[in-house]
């Protein structure tokens, strides 16, 4: 099998994880083995709701997904597996009717009452959650329930064939016990007849011919089949089994996960099985740097990260770096953005070389085939000129939007429109809170007043290079050096903020004139606190 002539080796991550999976079937086919088509999985534990999480592993092993199917020509499937057999260890805490949910601890999700009172069980109910949120982005998957999965017969045979390797099995997982756990362990969890729940108990003996375990439950032998949904496994037995039992060719997974994977292969290989290909991605830290975590809450949620930028922007993010520690808060949304647009723009330039299309996340985020949008202003130059003009309507951004861009409107530039209105939410949540307005020291305050001067004579200039280049002569004239400080003072001083995007951008967009203005309000000391109020 080789790849496409106009896909050769493309560096991009999901190819070269792609690549892996290329070779993976090439082996099978060598020994007789080969391949209808090719299986990838991402798992989920239905104990909780979808989280920004969930968006990016089923996001980034799409991505591997297509990019194989480029280079392959095989069909390919993705599977969305929920853990929904699992037992209920604690009562969540974002749920409503918790003392409903109490008596059923230990039972599985599919078997205990919706809080919500809108399915016929909790796993059914966080099921269909799942898969609302998937289908909002458009993912083509196919969903797998364990519940039916289990009861259905579909995992009969490898749960067999687990028993027929019970020692095997279990002599995998104790070196990574403690003693407590190994005296009890098993790989088998039993489902009580009398209760229903998951027991976690060790085994008295089991029967491969019979495929039946023994185990006490009340000081009396209960023996049950391991098959039909009777029991189910200990989850990393459990996670080994599904690729086992489906044929899983490809799963990504956590960092934090590494230890089961490796626990995990190593089962599949005892059961006579091939494990997965796949990567460790790296986890999200929140603004201090630290793990985020669901129970503290300091990460973003994807309704979060959408109220302030496009669903895009926060593919973008997933895509860059997977395998790098990032940190996921608010700040990182507007950057995300203009990064987007910057590679949409690139795409689109790069129409006649098609190699280049496949190093670009736009290729990926839209599926192969981006849209034809433009984006006259970035989103950073749209939050300032929120903030200089005090805009707070959409109306009014696109006046001064078409004023430097005439062609623009919002009926042809829907993705700019979007933006208008991200900025102005961003801006009234995030940017006005944190302004810090100073004074300009001496030499600063002379550049600055003949700034104004330069830009009033500019009247209504729209070109931002002839703007930019103003800006510069008058920094270089003033001896501010380096001549980052100059545009440091330019936005501290007339903006509140240490950084913006080029300012010849923003005074263009903004208006030369109007931009001398904002200058010399801000120094006569319009913006800082009454009590440093210059007369």
């Amino acid at each position: 099998m080789s790849e496409n002539s106009d896909t050769a080796q493309p560096r991009a991550w999901p190819f070269e994880e792609a690549r892996k999976v290329v070779a993976r079937i090439e082996r099978k086919a060598k020994a007789g083995r080969p391949v209808k088509d090719v299986l990838f999985e991402t798992g989920y534990g239905p104990s909780g709701l979808p989280h920004i999480g969930t968006f990016g592993e089923v996001a980034r092993t799409t991505w591997v997904r297509r990019a194989f199917e480029k280079i392959s020509g095989v069909p390919t499937r993705l599977f969305a597996f929920s853990d929904d057999m699992d037992g209920l260890r604690k009562v969540p805490d974002n749920v409503p009717n918790q003392d409903m949910l109490r008596p059923f601890l230990g039972k599985p999700l599919t078997a205990i009452p919706d809080p919500f009172g809108t399915h016929e069980s909790f796993g059914a109910h966080n099921n269909a959650r799942l898969r609302a949120f998937l289908d909002r982005f458009g993912f083509a998957y196919e969903f797998k329930s364990a519940t039916e999965c289990y009861r259905s017969g579909v995992f009969d045979s490898a749960l067999l064939t687990v028993l027929k390797n019970y020692e095997a099995v279990r002599d995998v997982v104790m070196p990574t016990l403690g003693p407590d756990r190994r005296a009890t362990y098993s790989p088998f969890l039993p489902l009580s007849p009398k209760t229903g729940e998951v027991l976690q108990v060790p085994l008295v003996s089991w029967d491969v011919d019979a495929g039946t375990v023994v185990y006490l439950e009340d000081g009396k032998h209960v023996e049950v089949p391991v098959t039909g949904g009777h029991c189910k496994l200990q989850w990393k037995a459990d996670w080994a089994m599904r690729w086992f039992a489906l044929g899983i060719d490809y799963e990504m997974s956590g960092k934090d996960l590494i230890p089961s994977v490796e626990l995990s292969n190593k089962i599949v290989k005892v059961l006579g099985g091939d494990p997965p290909d796949g990567f460790n991605y790296e986890l999200f830290l929140d603004e201090q740097g630290q793990k985020i975590s669901k129970s503290k809450g300091n990460g973003l949620s994807v309704d979060e990260w959408l109220a302030y930028g496009p669903e895009e922007s926060l593919a973008l993010f997933m895509f860059q770096k997977p395998r790098a520690a990032k940190r996921l808060y608010f700040d990182v949304i507007p950057k995300a953005t203009d990064e987007y647009i910057a590679h949409l723009a690139q795409f689109h330039r790069d129409a006649n070389t098609p190699d280049a299309a496949f190093e670009n996340p736009a290729w990926y985020i839209h599926g192969g085939k981006p849209p034809a949008e433009d984006y006259p202003i970035s989103f950073a130059l749209l939050l300032n000129l929120v903030s200089a003009s005090g805009a707070q309507s959409r109306d009014v951004l696109w006046g001064f939007i078409r004023a430097y861009a005439p062609e623009a409107n919002p009926g042809t530039n829907a993705g700019l429109d979007r933006l208008v209105g991200f900025a102005l939410r961003y801006y009234e949540d995030f940017v006005r809170p944190q302004k810090k307005y100073r004074e300009p020291t001496e030499k600063e305050r002379a550049a600055l007043v003949a700034l104004a001067d330069a830009l009033e004579s500019l009247g209504q200039e729209r070109n931002a290079e002839t703007v930019q280049n103003v800006v510069y002569e008058i920094g270089k004239a003033h001896a501010i050096e380096p001549l980052r400080d100059w545009f440091k003072a330019i936005y501290e001083v007339a903006m509140g903020q240490p950084q913006g995007p080029r300012f010849g951008s923003f005074a263009a967009l903004f208006g030369c004139e109007e931009t001398a203005v904002l200058i010399r309000r801000a120094l006569a000391g319009a913006f800082l606190p009454s009590s440093e109020n210059v007369s």
